[in-house]
């Protein structure tokens, strides 16, 4: 396959060379007789730089459309871009590539791909290179992955590899106007998002423009596994094919100008001058600062050419690489939001966080000219023709942004607080890797911060060149299972003979009383028939419950679970015998009361977004027979006005008694018919997806049971919200008969407080508040003066009872009950009303004697001191005591009687 794959008639016919590099040895080939080197990083340098292809090329607008357009002419269906978070998958939050969003399900031949071939441009994410970004003049953390695919599956022959390398021979010279003998094939490997194969390096001028994979396998357990299936997958770099064309000296100049251009006048940061700009420029695509001897070296050779230091030159290129990592940040950021992420310690949400946080602190290296949001809209309003979806919802992103970011300073504050401690208890040693992640995960703290911190005390830190990095790829998202995932792993093998279940639920969610065929028993306790109407646990949803009735006997189903489309039923007691022909009889209440949930679920989700915000998403559902829970993201506390609203809106589509929809419909159509907010429940790893559709309100894939009309609902009530996560809360919400009971049950409770206050429900608050701010503190004032009076008269009765020491008067008391609680307070009186005594007052709580100890104005003028004093007495019992000249407090570990306290402490006087 590879040699196939190498000597591709379309070389060997146009008259391309094969060489050999003669810096990295990799094969490549060219239309050039008389070149050496593949043409890629680091072999060669930019050529292109200064030196552009076509400086009078159209913006990027029109370079992406003359892409799309010459594919279309070439038999390609242009297809929208997708979402930049991966809500069809499970492996990955962000995009990373155009072939991301046919992972798996078009790759492995379960879905049709949308069109065949297509054509797409695909903003896409990689953080893998952040630490770059900003510092090298060519990384970013977003691009635009320009692509076209050919799906070779369940026996199609689209096209492969030849025609692969001729299309983008053709683009390039025909439409972009490049040079044929300027273009280099290289061959080389690649491997990403589950699967590999081959492929071609597309190079000009020193810059690699596209990669042309042939991807025919599937990587399990790090094993290389050869598919069925051959997939043609390329990705052409849109911002890399601008920075080609234009030629300037970083592509953030290229790609971010107005960003880029406002942040330097707004900073005041004069351009670089030209010839410092291209020397570095032209070395960008060997400088990577994941490997820093290596870049220092090469910085430093530039800086000797221009006659400068290399100290001169990073601080030269400190604000604009500031600038630049700002620029391409909050693209990235505007996109990531946009489509539905809140910055969180989880997920694709610390990864936005990440950035926000980074942008933030380039900032703040600038004298923070201008707030991070108002860059964030200037990039909204710079891609508003390519991305006017985000310009729409701009509010939303702001105000998450300006969120964000006045949290981050709050944490920053308290951060540096934190490193202190932390390099305190280094006690000499370096700052770990582990210490700079928590700082930066906890407090907010930034390496560069702990360097500053710990350069001050003399501490010793080490930051890893790819901090950021390690960051981002630790949080690549885990397979997860859940219980009938599992469940389903360990029925595979017994069930797989098995026909798939009719779903009666499907057909009729109001079938309570059905008949079937018993196929199998399974293990002695499950059973498999041939249609059923009970529901298999799934989506959050519990399965039903009920009985199993035959003219043998009958048995309780009392758990429902799925093993692909085969349904088992958990049973207590004897199994129907298999063949027999059975009647199943459901519990009616429960499953109207989980239908009755599950759509409140759907209708509650439509509310929160329309008071909260598009950016709600939900992050998790249970439903239940009680009550149910819906989580959704949210950057902010959600307030009690807030929840009032959305449960008025929720009831208002309750009342108006709008039809739900249930339906069947192929992946693709439905995807483009209403996008992929339909994969709020997670992954459906389905070529046909079950829909439900409140009319007008809410679109879900969903595989529940639900109402035929929301009118049958009754009444929606909030009972809780909990903050369970950052950027994620909870409502807990009750639906139809829960929901009244409920409320008569607060009713009830408000009955019985306006009994006890004597007054009506209506005047409930104005008594309570009467109560708190008239009598409540009179009650209190009244309290503190008998209670004072109490401790005057024990004060009194205890000195009455001193033993006398050097002119002093010594009081040892153990008292219990409420006087324990005022222990201090009363020490305190007893020195007040006698300045000659020493008081000590002890009370015994969870095994251990606590005592205050005061000494009065007597004992202080012959030389006393409380805090020793205390320190002294519990080295008797163990324990520990302290406080100041005048007044201590502690505990002994064990019991200490008054005697033994006397005794002490008499002797210290004598």
């Amino acid at each position: 396959m590879k040699e196939d794959l190498v000597n591709l008639p379309f070389f060997i016919e146009k008259g391309f060379y094969k060489k050999q590099c003669k810096v990295c040895g990799k094969t490549f080939w060219t239309l050039n007789p008389e070149q050496q080197t593949c043409g890629d990083q680091p072999c060669v340098d930019y050529e292109f730089v200064d030196n552009p292809l076509n400086p009078s090329a159209g913006d990027i607008s029109t370079i992406r459309q003359q892409f799309l357009k010459f594919f279309e002419k070439n038999g390609h269906t242009i297809v929208k871009r997708y979402p930049v978070v991966a809500r069809w998958r499970t492996d990955v939050y962000l995009v990373g590539a155009s072939i991301y969003d046919f992972q798996p399900w078009v790759t492995e031949g379960i879905v049709d791909p949308p069109a065949n071939p297509l054509t797409i441009s695909q903003p896409s994410i990689r953080l893998t290179d952040v630490d770059n970004v900003g510092r090298s003049g060519r990384h970013l953390t977003g691009f635009e992955m320009m692509a076209h695919h050919a799906f070779n599956v369940r026996g199609a022959k689209i096209y492969w590899a030849n025609e692969t390398v001729e299309y983008a021979f053709r683009l390039l010279t025909e439409v972009y106007g490049v040079p044929e003998n300027e273009i280099s094939f290289k061959f080389d490997w690649w491997s990403g998002g589950g699967n590999a194969g081959e492929d071609y390096e597309v190079l000009v001028r020193g810059i690699e423009v596209a990669t042309l994979v042939f991807m025919h396998y599937k990587v399990e357990d790090e094993t290389l596994v050869e598919m069925p299936n051959r997939i043609v997958d390329t990705g052409y770099g849109l911002e890399r094919i601008a920075w080609l064309m234009k030629g300037g000296a970083t592509i953030y100049d290229v790609v971010f100008p107005e960003a880029v251009k406002t942040l330097r006048e707004k900073a005041g940061v004069e351009q670089l001058p030209h010839h410092i700009a291209f020397a570095l420029a032209r070395k960008m695509g060997k400088i990577d600062y994941k490997e820093p001897e290596k870049a220092v070296k090469i910085k430093g050779d530039i800086a000797r050419k221009v006659g400068i230091t290399l100290e001169e030159l990073n601080k030269l290129l400190a604000p604009h690489e500031a600038i630049w990592a700002i620029a391409d940040h909050t693209r990235t950021i505007l996109w990531i939001i946009g489509d539905g992420v809140v910055p969180s310690n989880v997920g694709a949400g610390y990864l936005v966080r990440l950035l926000i946080r980074r942008a933030a602190r380039h900032l703040l290296r600038i004298g923070e000219p201008l707030p991070l949001t108002e860059i964030v809209a200037l990039q909204a309003e710079t891609w508003r023709k390519d991305f006017p979806e985000y310009y729409d919802i701009l509010d939303d992103i702001v105000d998450i942004v300006d969120y964000e970011v006045k949290r981050y300073r709050d944490t920053l504050k308290r951060g540096r607080k934190q490193v202190a401690k932390v390099i305190a208890r280094s006690k000499g040693k370096k700052i770990t890797f582990e210490d700079l992640v928590k700082l930066y995960e906890s407090h907010g703290v930034t390496p560069d911060i702990v360097v500053e911190e710990a350069r001050k005390r003399g501490a010793e830190v080490e930051v890893p060149p790819d901090f950021y990095s390690k960051l981002a790829k630790g949080r690549e998202k885990p397979l997860k299972q859940e219980k009938e995932e599992e469940f389903a792993l360990k029925f595979a093998e017994k069930v797989k003979d098995l026909p798939e279940t009719r779903k009666l639920y499907y057909e009729n969610p109001y079938l309570f009383n059905f008949t079937a065929k018993v196929i199998k028993q399974v293990d002695g306790e499950y059973v498999v028939l041939d249609q059923t109407a009970f529901y298999a646990q799934g989506g959050g949803q519990p399965g039903d419950t009920g009985r199993i009735r035959w003219r043998g006997g009958e048995c309780r189903v009392t758990w429902v679970g799925k093993v692909g489309g085969v349904i088992l039923h958990k049973c207590e007691g004897q199994l129907p015998p298999e063949g027999e022909h059975v009647e199943g009889i459901l519990e009616k209440d429960r499953r109207l009361a989980l239908m009755r949930h599950h759509t409140s679920t759907h209708i509650i989700l439509g509310a929160a977004k329309k008071v909260l915000g598009p950016h709600v998403w939900q992050a998790g559902a249970q439903k239940g027979v009680e009550q149910s829970r819906l989580d959704i993201t949210h950057h902010k506390r959600i307030t009690r006005e807030e929840i009032a609203k959305i449960e008025e809106l929720a009831n208002k589509i309750v009342m108006e008694n709008r039809k739900v929809n249930a339906f069947f419909m192929d992946r693709n159509e439905a995807e483009q018919r209403y996008g992929f907010a339909l994969y709020q429940g997670g992954v459906v790893p389905e070529p046909v997806l079950r829909i439900v559709e409140v009319e007008g309100w809410d679109v879900e894939a969903c595989g529940g049971t639900h109402v035929a009309k929301t009118g049958e609902i009754g009444l929606i009530k909030i009972v809780k919200v909990e903050r369970i996560q950052d950027g994620v809360s909870r409502l807990i919400f009750k639906a139809g008969f829960p929901a009244l009971k409920y409320v008569q049950e607060i009713e009830d409770v408000l009955r019985e407080t306006s009994q006890i206050l004597g007054t009506d429900i209506a005047s409930i608050v104005a008594k309570t508040k009467e109560l708190k701010e008239v009598e409540l503190p009179q009650l209190r004032r009244k309290l503190a003066y008998y209670e004072g009076i109490v401790l005057q008269l024990k004060a009194r009765e205890l000195l009455s009872k001193a033993k006398p020491y050097r002119e002093l008067k010594l009081v040892v008391a153990k008292v219990e009950g409420e006087l324990a609680n005022k222990a201090r307070d009363l020490a305190i009186t007893i020195a007040k009303i006698d300045p000659t005594a020493l008081a000590v007052v002890m009370f015994e709580k969870d095994g251990k004697t606590y005592f205050s100890l005061k000494i009065g104005d007597k004992g202080l003028e012959q030389g006393l001191d409380a805090s020793q004093l205390s320190r002294k007495l519990v080295k008797i019992a163990g324990g520990k005591g302290g406080g100041v000249k005048d007044l201590a407090s502690g505990y002994f570990e064990r019991e200490i009687s008054t005697e033994e306290l006397e005794k002490t402490l008499g002797a210290e006087f004598e």
